[in-house]
């Protein structure tokens, strides 16, 4: 199990996705947990990369995602379907890249200083069961290759279920 994260300082996206990829992998893959895992995938992706807000919206009733593990401000507790970013992502059940989220019509604003977002959902059995959702406090911050990257994760903690 990894117990401190080793990510080369470097601007090189693709590598730093790569180095984070393996060693999730490693501290999550014997863990079954939903919870735990989460939270060490929500702690890891913000010291890897100093997200401002990132975290977990997990499926709580058919129509309603809540709150789950998460690093930075406090934030919304409920999500409907189909509601802002994340629930858009829900119901497509497919990755959200949010350039300016002023922008976004029904964007809820949990933070006034989040300017961009990324949403992917993590699946199981075919069927969405969270929302990964990452905030940044720069406009246009996230673009193709977070969401290779960030997909990628959300496939590992799925074959950990």
């Amino acid at each position: 199990m990894v117990k401190q994260l080793s990510i080369t300082k470097t601007s090189n996206i693709d590598q730093k996705y790569g180095e984070l990829s393996v060693q999730l992998g490693a501290l999550i893959g014997d863990e079954k947990n939903l919870y735990a895992n989460l939270a060490n995938v929500s702690a890891a992706l913000k010291q890897a990369f100093d997200f401002f807000w990132v975290g977990f919206y997990l499926v709580d009733t058919p129509d309603e995602l809540v709150l789950g593990p998460f690093q930075g401000p406090i934030a919304c507790t409920r999500i409907k379907k189909s509601q802002g970013v994340c629930g858009a992502c829900w119901e497509q059940g497919k990755t959200i890249i949010v350039d300016n989220v002023d922008n976004y019509p029904g964007h809820i604003a949990c933070s006034t200083e989040s300017k961009s977002e990324i949403v992917i959902p993590v699946f199981q059995d075919n069927k969405v069961i969270a929302i990964l959702d990452i905030d940044s406090n720069q406009l246009d911050y996230f673009n193709a290759k977070d969401a290779v990257g960030l997909e990628k994760i959300c496939q590992i903690i799925s074959d950990t279920l």
